[in-house]
Order: C-alpha cells, then structure tokens, then sequence
C-alpha cells in the first residue's frame, strides 16, 4: 500500500469536509436532514441518508427465486409474553392507522386480506451480520395508506409494536414503495410468531430492525419531534443508525 504523506492527509481530510459540507446544504436544500443528524456522527448520517434518497429513491431491492428460499431461517428469540400481550395475540388482530389521515381506521386481518396482495422473495439482512431469504405475503403499504386517505402535509410514518417501546419510521420514500408490505404470511403459510405474526411490516431496502414485528398501529406526521427522544425511532436511541438503507 502507497504510504499517505502528511500533505495528502490534510489535503484529503479538506476535501472531505468541503464534501460534508457542500451535501449538508444540498440535504438542507432538499429536507434530506434525518432525524438522528446531531451528535457526532450526524454529518455522515445526513451524507449517507441525502445521497441514499437522491441517488435510489425509485430502486428496488433485490428479489430471488424461491429455491433460494433459506431451508432454514433465523428469528430472533422471542420473550415470555405477559398475560396482556398473549390476549391481544389471541383475539382479532387490529391495525390502527392515526395521525394525518382523511379517514383513521382500524384494520383486522380480514380486512387487510380484502386489498391487493404482493409476495416477494427478498433477503432479510440484519445488522449483527447474518441473513436469511424468504418469500413475504402481504398488503402493500401504500394500498392501505391510499385507503386512510393520508394526507400530503404527511411526511413521516411511525409504526409500534405491541412489544413495549419497540417502534420505528420510515418517510414516504420507503412507505410509498411497493415492496414494502404490511406482511402477513411466509412462505407457505401464516406468518409465525417468531417472525413477526401475526403481523409485520417488511421494509426489505433497509436493514432487518427497520422491519418491526407485531405492527399494532400506524400514525402519519409531518414531524418526528414528538416521538420518543426525537431520533425518529427506537433504533437511533440505542446506537443504531435511523436510516438503514441496504
């Protein structure tokens, strides 16, 4: 490897920062800031998030054939449910949409069965490096979102768990796309409890925790403020990054 002299160094380490700079502005320009871009990483998650969107708003992710289909899929270990969450698990599933809506609505199983259906085969890619591909059966997001009328001054969705203090969101980027599915089967059946059952939302072009299990309701807002610290999601709150693109 060609050794790095010191004038190189300060002179790449300029150019990088009038780079940071100059997409800082562009993301600025745009409405491109996330809502994690403080702190000291906040520069590169603008970078990443302002040229993610800007360069791949309209790409998909990458879908296989089903006999890639993993034989044998990882989920992550599920917790003892309380007595609570085990009731909600047993009686009809509902799905509350709130926020700026024209028409809130809750939404069973059975409902969201009535609106189109999309299956994909996509890969599953978790932070802590391991993956697994499987075929997603459900509602497109936006089919359901069209049908609560959301409104234009919308700019965010925000998604919960019935897992406490599990949530996240997406903006209208990835909420609007069409692989990303309000998922409700696997492969050849029901979606299974480890994996998100009865209900999931699949955002396949980010990262596996973008992906929340147990989706009890959707609100639409135009601000991120207002939620937990003001990071947009759990994720950024313990670490992680807000943005996940893959």
């Amino acid at each position: 490897m060609t050794p790095i002299s010191r004038r190189n160094l300060i002179a790449t380490g300029l150019a990088a920062g009038v780079s940071g700079v100059a997409a800082a502005r562009l993301a600025t320009r745009y409405g491109l800031i996330p809502p994690d871009s403080g702190g000291i990483w906040g520069a590169g998650e603008t970078l990443t998030y302002a040229a993610q969107r800007i360069l791949t708003t309209h790409s998909l992710a990458r879908e296989f054939p089903r006999n890639l289909i993993s034989k044998a899929p990882f989920a992550n270990e599920v917790a003892p449910m309380p007595p609570a969450m085990k009731e909600a698990f047993q009686r009809d599933w509902l799905l509350t949409l709130d926020g700026m809506f024209a028409r809130p609505v809750s939404l069973s199983l059975s409902d969201l069965k009535t609106l189109p259906v999309r299956r994909q085969v996509t890969e599953v890619v978790c932070e802590e490096g391991w993956s697994y591909i499987a075929e997603w059966i459900g509602t497109p997001l936006v089919e359901v979102l069209h049908a609560a009328g959301l409104l234009p001054q919308a700019r965010y969705l925000v998604y919960f768990s019935i897992e406490r203090d599990w949530w996240d969101s997406i903006d209208l980027a990835d909420a609007l796309h069409p692989q990303t599915l309000l998922t409700y089967a696997m492969n050849d059946g029901d979606l299974p409890v480890p994996f998100g059952g009865p209900l999931r939302l699949r955002v396949p072009r980010q990262l596996g925790y973008k992906s929340v299990k147990y989706i009890t309701r959707i609100t639409a807002a135009d601000s991120l403020k207002p939620f937990g610290k003001g990071l947009g999601s759990a994720s950024p709150e313990g670490g992680y990054s807000w943005y996940a693109g893959i």
